[in-house]
């Protein structure tokens, strides 16, 4: 087990692996041209249609998106979700993306604070409540660390970084790809419970591309979680992320995988809308995509390869930009649909094609959810 100690003593080798890693991540996100990382048109809210109102009874300047989330008010149901941290490129991207979020009035999400527990002088890569004092922000943990950092340490950290809730995410497949990737997956559900049985703040469970099947979702939050970010596949697949990093024959392997996972839109479709502790993330890339993801029942949507591909190129300004445009399509559908605020939205008609209604139904049969 690793011996995590809060001191600034650092092993100057484990830290460059460290940094070349994220930098690494970094890189192969936003060189898209180069590396291809994402499994477009999967994410199923493609087979989603939404039923158009030819005369809403509608101001537009009227139409209300707010909602209360990690007991803040935020002015959309969309978020900038956890990316990257750790390097010197990463520390000025999450500071601005923070500052995005405060303007914009909606929450934001970190890099993993693993390396916090062994660099503590990382801290101000990850501290952002003085830039963000009107939103959420969401710290973010790999699930495998729960059984190796004594979860006092990990609560202490919590409330340094004044969050108001931590995603844990769980990342089988990229692990398994990830030349430095942690195999061992035994006894995590545990872990997780007694994590979230005494966490000073709330508690989030996410993937990382390939989705969290709906039994599984239900345990989650039988055992804890205030929330599951579903995730699933149709954004950045970190399995093709990782992939990259590795030596040829492995990075063959890792291809087989460029398709695997649930899309997000079939698990949501499976949970059906009730479950008011969904958000939705993997493959939300538009304005549509985030009122689909409402309709069916998610409280709201997270982004992080777009709005960290928009912070890279321009900046503050750049993810602004990305979040009004997000904003303004959200709108759209909302008036087009009737809808004068969110919980109008949730309860707007909609139409499934024929092939996603069938997966629908084998995975709902499948997974013993109950209609």
């Amino acid at each position: 087990m690793a011996k995590w100690v809060n001191n600034v003593t650092r092993d100057s080798r484990a830290v460059e692996r460290s940094e070349k890693r994220k930098k690494d991540h970094l890189k192969i996100c936003i060189e898209d041209d180069t590396y291809q990382i994402e499994d477009s048109g999967q994410s199923g809210y493609d087979d989603i249609t939404l039923i158009h109102h030819a005369l809403p009874d509608l101001s537009f300047d009227s139409l209300d998106t707010s909602l209360t989330f990690l007991d803040y008010d935020i002015t959309y149901p969309f978020f900038i979700s956890c990316m990257t941290g750790g390097f010197n490129k990463a520390k000025r991207l999450n500071h601005e993306l923070a500052k995005a979020a405060q303007h914009l009035g909606i929450p934001v999400g970190t890099g993993s604070i693993r390396a916090l527990f062994r660099y503590p002088d990382l801290f101000a890569d990850f501290h952002l409540k003085s830039l963000t004092p009107d939103v959420p922000v969401i710290s973010n943990l790999g699930v495998t660390q729960l059984k190796e950092i004594p979860h006092v340490t990990i609560y202490e950290i919590l409330k340094k970084l004044e969050v108001q809730a931590i995603a844990i995410h769980l990342n089988p497949g990229e692990e398994l790809v990830q030349p430095e990737g942690d195999k061992d997956f035994t006894g995590l559900m545990d872990a997780f419970a007694r994590f979230a049985e005494n966490c000073p703040c709330q508690v989030i469970v996410k993937e990382t591309g390939c989705g969290i099947k709906p039994s599984l979702v239900e345990d989650m939050l039988k055992f804890g979680a205030d929330f599951v970010d579903l995730a699933g596949g149709g954004g950045t697949n970190w399995m093709l992320v990782e992939s990259y990093r590795q030596v040829p024959v492995e990075r063959d392997i890792a291809r087989e995988f460029d398709s695997w996972g649930l899309p997000t839109a079939l698990i949501q479709a499976v949970l059906g809308r009730d479950n008011k502790r969904i958000i939705a993330s993997g493959g939300i890339r538009t304005g549509l995509d985030i009122a689909k993801s409402v309709v069916m029942g998610a409280q709201l949507a997270g982004l992080a390869l777009p709005f960290i591909r928009a912070v890279y190129s321009n900046g503050f300004d750049g993810a602004v930009e990305l979040g009004n445009k997000l904003a303004k399509a959200l709108k759209m559908v909302m008036f087009l649909t009737g809808s004068r605020n969110l919980e109008q939205l949730r309860a707007a008609p909609f139409l499934m094609e024929e092939s996603f209604k069938s997966k629908v139904e084998q995975l709902t049969f499948i997974e013993g959810i109950q209609s």
